[in-house]
Order: structure tokens, then sequence, then C-alpha cells
């Protein structure tokens, strides 16, 4: 009679690997957690082999140094390991920047020495409620530093706003997501917690008489292509800022839009991808921003000359007299004086790419049109944030079928045939 086989030792450090009672597999090892530590890790898997290589990935990674997160992790510790090792291959730097004061002021001192696998829906709720009503220059010590607010009896209250808890708490759900993803969890539970919708922003686009007084004071500004190009198209500050010569053609009359210029913390001035996938995209050029464009090209080509040595060619279609790229902080300052000098009401220059979009709309021009001229990821986008003047536009068109179906004092009797409505 011949001995039963038995399975392979694993060698030391690979971990264990059993099967549940519930016929899932499981594997756990210790490894180098976020912080510091070595601690026990738990992976699991329908089959032996999706378990066993779940974990050998997890220890791979903790031979490399990086710290892997655990279920018995703080969601401190957790929230760091996923910033720095997840979410940074992901996100923009000024994204990935907005993450980490989000959790820095928020999270952590709301929620950072809960345990991760303990962390509930009620805690959740409980964190997201308080925050609402929380004075930020007290819990932020603002006010020690000021001797004002409660440092001194007297709470400015200033809270956050709607929108900021909801990003407090998108964040939150996104790292939960990527422990679930990574097994780590079995649910997201901020995801069971459900927060208001924020009222969405007001803007008060240009009218029709206004965009015209403001083309007409732009022709006076050294900056009059990009004025009218932003009016005329929609682009973003950044695009406009990014646009090269190499983007336009201004034969055909159309526009690559194919980066945008932003300033991040460690590299400055920089050229990144546009928004989203769907910002990269062509558009057609209108007749004005043709002529004003070639203009503008042989005024930069005078003032190279003018530079001399001082040019630094950047190949960029705005820059400053010198060939250097126009900060986006700086343009708002000079958008603002040029408003101020034209007699016009104080916006924002975002509300040039508002403006676009709403004289589109009150013309009649078909919502995927302006999707695609805005370079909005989904029509969805397009249709919520215009959604006030689609209501306005809705009214108009009742009001006029109203004025079709009345009787009028040559017709009393005058009523519409019958038709088929297909």
């Amino acid at each position: 009679m011949t001995a039963p086989k038995h399975k392979k030792a694993r060698a030391n450090g690979e971990g264990t690997i059993y099967q549940r009672q519930d016929g899932r597999w499981e594997a756990a090892s210790y490894v180098l957690a976020a912080d510091g530590t070595r601690k026990r890790v738990r992976v699991y898997g329908s089959t032996r082999r999706e378990a066993a290589d779940k974990l050998a990935e997890k220890i791979a990674d903790s031979n490399r140094g990086l710290p892997v997160a655990t279920a018995d992790s703080t969601l401190g510790d957790y929230l760091t390991y996923w910033l720095n090792g997840v979410a940074v291959h992901g996100l923009r730097e000024n994204t990935h920047t907005r993450y980490a004061t989000c959790i820095r002021l928020h999270l952590m001192p709301g929620l950072g020495t809960k345990k991760i696998a303990r962390l509930t829906a009620k805690d959740v709720r409980t964190f997201l409620d308080r925050l609402r009503i929380t004075c930020q220059c007290c819990a932020q010590g603002l006010d020690t530093e000021r001797k004002a607010c409660c440092a001194i009896g007297e709470c400015c209250q200033k809270q956050l706003s709607p929108s900021t808890v909801m990003y407090v708490h998108s964040v939150l759900k996104s790292a939960l997501e990527h422990a679930v993803r990574e097994d780590e969890l079995p649910r997201n539970v901020a995801r069971n917690v459900k927060t208001a919708a924020p009222r969405p922003r007001r803007f008060r686009p240009l009218t029709s008489a206004e965009a015209r007084q403001f083309l007409d004071a732009a022709r006076a500004d050294r900056l009059h292509p990009l004025y009218e190009l932003a009016l005329r198209t929609g682009l973003r500050k950044g695009e406009l800022l990014g646009l090269q010569w190499e983007d336009l053609d201004l034969i055909s009359g159309t526009a690559s839009i194919r980066r945008s210029l932003q300033r991040t913390r460690t590299g400055g001035l920089t050229h990144l991808p546009t928004k989203t996938r769907a910002s990269e995209r062509r558009i057609a050029l209108p007749t004005e921003c043709i002529h004003s464009l070639k203009e503008h090209k042989q005024h930069q080509d005078m003032e190279r000359k003018t530079a001399e040595s001082a040019w630094q060619d950047s190949g960029l279609v705005f820059t400053t007299p010198t060939g250097r790229p126009l900060d986006p902080a700086n343009l708002t300052r000079r958008f603002r004086s040029f408003l101020d000098w034209a007699g016009l009401r104080r916006i924002r220059f975002h509300d040039l790419r508002h403006s676009t979009a709403t004289l589109l709309l009150e013309q009649g021009v078909d919502l995927v049109v302006i999707k695609e001229l805005l370079g909005h990821a989904h029509i969805g986008v397009t249709a919520g944030v215009y959604a006030h003047v689609r209501l306005r536009l809705q009214r108009q068109a009742i009001d006029t079928l109203g004025s079709a179906l009345s009787p009028t004092e040559d017709n009393p009797g005058d009523l519409p045939a019958a038709a088929v409505v297909r």
C-alpha cells in the first residue's frame, strides 16, 4: 500500500495558504507595513493559485522596500500608503497635492487613528457631520497663530463649504475602494454614507451685448487674440496658454488641443496632458480668430527681433514680450485689470468658457456640438452645467408655441390643421 502524497511545504518567508470553510482560499504572510513595522497581511482568491499569486505580489513589494497595507493598519497609515504608493501614479501633480492637503487637514485628524478593518459607516457619517459644523480656523490652529477667533473667545465660524465636505468624502471613498480591490476590506463603508450634493456654483456669463463690448475693448490689448479665442471657442485657460504654433493650421482654420500649461509645486510652469482624454481634440477656428492670430504672429516676430538675445523661443502662441510662457496667475490678474479698464463687471476667466456655451445654446446650437467644442468627457456634464440655460430656452419655446396656439383678432377660429406626428 502506497503512502499518501503530501503537499510540498512552503519555504520560509512564503507564508501559508489554506482553504476556508466558505470555499475561498486564504494566504497570509508577514510584510513591511505602512508604519515601518512588519505585520501579517491576508489575501483571498477563488483558487489556490490566485491566492498564492496575490500573496507573492505582496511579498515582492515588501522585499523591494515598498510598504504594503494590512488589515490591522490604521486609516492614517493606509491613507499614507495609498496616496504615495498608489494614487501618485494615476493623478496629475496638482490633483495629488489637493488630495494630500485634504488628507492632512481633515482625514488624518478626524479618522487617522481608526483601524481600517474596524471602520464603520457610522464612523464616516459622524466624521462628516462634525466636519460640516467645525470652525476650521480653530481646528487647524490658525486662531492661536493670529490670536483671534476661539483664542480670544470670539469664534468666527469659518466652516467648510458643502462642496469641500463632499470632496473629503470622495477622497476617502477612493482610498477605501482601492483597499476593497486589493482584498484588504470586504466592502467600502464610505460608499454607504450619502452626502447631499451641494448646489452648483452660480455664474453669470456675459450677455451677447457684454460679449460684443468685451471683444471691442480687447482689440486695444496685447492679448487680444487670446481673449478672442477664449470667448469664441471656450478653451480653458491652461489650454490657451499651452497652445503652440505647431498646433495651429491657419490655412485650414483648425487647432489641435494637446496639452495644458499649469504651475505645479515641484516643476513650476509645466506642460501637462489635457484634463481628460476627451479634452484632447481638434476644433474649428472662427474666421475672426484666424485673422487675429495671423496678426499676432507678425507682432510676436517683431518682439523677437526687439528682444534679440533675451528672447526665449518656447514655441508658444501666447508669451511674454521675451518669449517666456505666461503664468496662469499673472493672466488672471491681468484679466481683472482689463475688465475694470473696459468698464465690464468682474467675472472669472473661466466664465468666458461658460459664456461661449451659453451664447451657443441660446443660438440653438446642438448640445452634442457644444460638448465636443468644450471637450467635456460626457454630454451629461454639458447638460448639467447649463441646465438653467436649457430651462430658459424651454420656457421661450413654450411661450412661442402658446402664441401660435392663441386665437388672433383676425382669425378667432383659426385652428391648426391636423397633422401626423412621427
